[in-house]
């Protein structure tokens, strides 16, 4: 008679609920409103591929950067339309901004800023912050209940995001109306000119590309099924403990 001395298979990790509907939501219409605004965006700054600070850019003046036209590829619609890429952009800024105010509002209402986003004790610490640096830097995501909570690196990165960039490209993007300079002459002043809101505006633009380049990789490093599970279902599959 043989006994054997096998372990049992191992149960799978729980699913657990991670993200809200409203944050799934807001997630992807946000992914669909900054592809269209930021291809039909370019399509725009295809009429005039050059930049200034102040209140004033025209071809006789000296830009601080200079770009060529950007291809079809990049470009909403993929050919040179610059009436069509404003109204697409004019039609995706509306939703955008509204998707914005409205996942405010509801995280505030259901407290997802102030127990997901917001720094806790120790949270700043310079020895908790290189922890988080050196734990990316050598791929080591955090596994179990930790796998829930959002690291400071994380934490810093969303609230730039949505407290800054976002804010930061509807302000700059209302600059550049005449009509809305008109109404809020104001923001001419806030950010020093026309020319100087649409250098703003086209820096901001690429640091969310920058952003969303890093926040896919870190999926993809992290584990894309799980990950996608979690943003379009909210259950999420934790990963075991190191120490199991």
């Amino acid at each position: 008679m043989t006994i054997d001395n096998a372990a049992p298979p191992a149960a799978p990790p729980p699913l657990v609920k991670r993200h809200r509907l409203s944050t799934r939501l807001w997630h992807w219409t946000n992914a669909l409103c900054l592809y269209v605004l930021l291809t039909s965006g370019l399509g725009i700054f295809n009429a005039h591929p050059r930049l200034y600070w102040g209140q004033f850019g025209a071809n006789f003046d000296k830009p601080w950067l200079e770009l060529g036209r950007f291809g079809a590829f990049w470009t909403l619609p993929a050919h040179y339309d610059l009436a069509m890429s404003r109204r697409w952009h004019l039609s995706f800024a509306l939703i955008f901004a509204f998707a914005l105010l409205a996942y405010m509002l509801w995280s505030l209402f259901n407290r997802h800023i102030p127990r997901d986003l917001a720094f806790r004790k120790g949270d700043l610490a310079p020895r908790h912050i290189w922890r988080d640096i050196r734990d990316h830097a050598r791929l080591r995501f955090p596994a179990g209940q930790a796998a829930l909570r959002y690291n400071v690196l994380q934490k810093a990165s969303y609230i730039g995001v949505i407290f800054v960039l976002l804010p930061l490209m509807i302000l700059t993007g209302l600059t550049m109306s005449p009509g809305m300079d008109a109404a809020w002459p104001w923001l001419l002043d806030l950010f020093g000119g026309r020319q100087s809101a649409r250098s703003i505006h086209f820096i901001a633009a690429w640091l969310l590309v920058a952003f969303f380049l890093v926040h896919i990789l870190m999926v993809l490093l992290a584990g894309p099924v799980s990950e996608l599970r979690a943003m379009i279902t909210g259950w999420y599959r934790l990963p075991p403990e190191r120490d199991a």
